[in-house]
């Protein structure tokens, strides 16, 4: 508590509590920093309470739901599986508990100073935090901002009723008889997908041709095979004009080849993207801090914006939103403070979404990787090729390993599938390190294992599978 306007010192400010936020105080803090981590909301941010963690856990249940409901190709009879959605909703508010609970530890641990309320800056070296009860003020040597962002609201489609963010999405109390989804982004489908496999009839509203327009189509077609077998109706090149709701249902108009159509459910999600939270009341223009139209911060290769001290990482600097980016930032950002030559290289970032199936990226795809000026050779080895996917009963998918013609340096990769989440690791240190083709291949991966996809594919580049036939 401060007494008078008096500013108490600290080395290190960092405004918002998210995977970048809390990494960025952490590793400060581990490099001998006095640091203050600020946050209005829960520890963790949208990440661990409102997006990344909630959703999966969903996720993870309406899989179970659907392995339940299928698991006669195992001769094994399940009757009468029915969806507790209450008791799944608790299940995924207590991974949530426990996931925060456990960033409050590693702050306390790291003996990070936590304050729960909002900040503002006074200038650029002082800044007050307050909520109901006091409103300390401090002065910093460094800044550290990681305010994350927030679903866009589309003016036809304003949140509340039934229209939903993917914030309500994820609190339903009950598994909805139907939904509509506008934008067929990593959002829209991962929720789209998961309340069509506990039984909404679901239909989504994409403007572009193809939902997961981010990835290779040769990716996303089976994703929209498993969506449209579960009943999701997926309308592309289409535009979502209005909506009108009632106390039960909402209906909305979109045009689709010059002709205007409409449907109606219980709810509809807006998943159109997600704006910076740059703006309010936290006084960045107070400071003069340089943004780009967008409202981005802009910031060099340590995160380090148009004032020296103060950094900016995460959802509020250019780039994909993206959990692992804004921890990786949070990382190179506290680094660059303590005077370490730290700086980002998005080569191996993958991008990762959690549909059925799974699909992920790191690296150059083949078109990227040409564009860039690369001789390529790359190559696809299929699921049904490995023995462990098949005795789970997923043979749906493939590893794609694009390499550099002559030198067989792995330049990306691209797998659809189950566990690609997983899988793509190994991918993105191969990258890191500079692998070939070669390495992966003479690299032992245990069998049965989905691993050894990864090593087939390694192979068939080289022009040697074993198990398909070279072409």
């Amino acid at each position: 508590m401060v007494v008078g306007d008096a500013s108490l010192d600290i080395d290190t400010l960092v405004i918002g509590a998210g995977p970048g936020g809390y990494v960025a105080a952490i590793r400060a803090a581990q490099l001998g920093q006095k640091v203050l981590i600020v946050d209005k909301s829960e520890l963790g941010g949208v990440c661990l309470n409102r997006g990344c963690i909630p959703s999966k856990a969903l996720i993870a249940a309406a899989h179970q739901f659907e392995a339940a409901k299928h698991a006669d190709a195992f001769g094994i009879s399940v009757e009468n599986v029915k969806v507790d959605f209450t008791k799944t909703q608790e299940f995924k508010n207590g991974v949530v508990k426990k996931m925060t609970g456990g960033v409050s530890g590693l702050l306390k641990g790291n003996k990070v100073e936590v304050f729960n309320g909002e900040c503002m800056f006074i200038n650029e070296n002082e800044a007050r935090v307050f909520n109901d009860h006091e409103s300390p003020r401090y002065r910093f040597k460094n800044c550290i901002i990681a305010t994350g962002s927030r679903p866009i609201e589309l003016k036809p489609f304003p949140f509340g009723g039934r229209i939903l963010s993917s914030t309500e999405a994820l609190n339903l109390p009950e598994v909805p008889k139907s939904m509509i989804v506008i934008g067929g982004g990593y959002i829209g489908a991962e929720l789209g997908q998961m309340y069509s496999k506990f039984g909404s009839k679901v239909t989504i509203i994409e403007g572009l041709d193809s939902v997961l327009a981010g990835f290779d189509k040769d990716m996303t077609s089976l994703v929209t095979k498993n969506m449209k077998k579960t009943g999701i109706d997926i309308i592309t090149g289409a535009k979502a004009e209005s909506a009108e709701q009632n106390d039960k249902e909402v209906t909305v108009k979109y045009s689709v080849n010059g002709e205007t159509k409409e449907v109606t459910a219980d709810y509809l999600l807006v998943t159109v993207g997600r704006r910076p939270n740059t703006d309010g009341e936290l006084g960045l223009d107070l400071i003069g801090l340089d943004m780009d139209e967008r409202g981005f911060v802009k910031v060099d290769h340590q995160g380090r914006t148009s004032i020296p001290h103060i950094f900016a990482i995460g959802d509020i600097v250019s780039g994909l939103a993206l959990a692992h980016k804004a921890s990786y930032e949070g990382k190179v950002a506290a680094e660059a403070i303590s005077g370490m030559p730290s700086v980002v290289d998005y080569k191996c970032i993958p991008a990762v979404v959690f549909t059925d199936p799974e699909c992920s990226s790191v690296g150059y795809t083949e078109a990227q990787a040409k564009e860039k000026g690369h001789k390529v050779k790359a190559g696809k080895f299929p699921y049904a090729g490995n023995g462990r996917s098949v005795s789970l009963n997923h043979p749906e998918g493939f590893v794609k390993i694009v390499a550099e013609e002559g030198t067989g340096l792995i330049l990306g990769a691209q797998i659809v599938g189950l566990e690609a989440s997983n899988l793509i690791a190994e991918l993105g240190l191969a990258i890191e390190m500079g692998a070939t083709l070669e390495d992966v291949a003479l690299t032992i991966h245990a069998h049965p294992t989905l691993g050894e996809i990864v090593m087939e594919a390694a192979e068939l580049v080289m022009g040697h599978p074993i198990h398909i036939i070279a072409r």
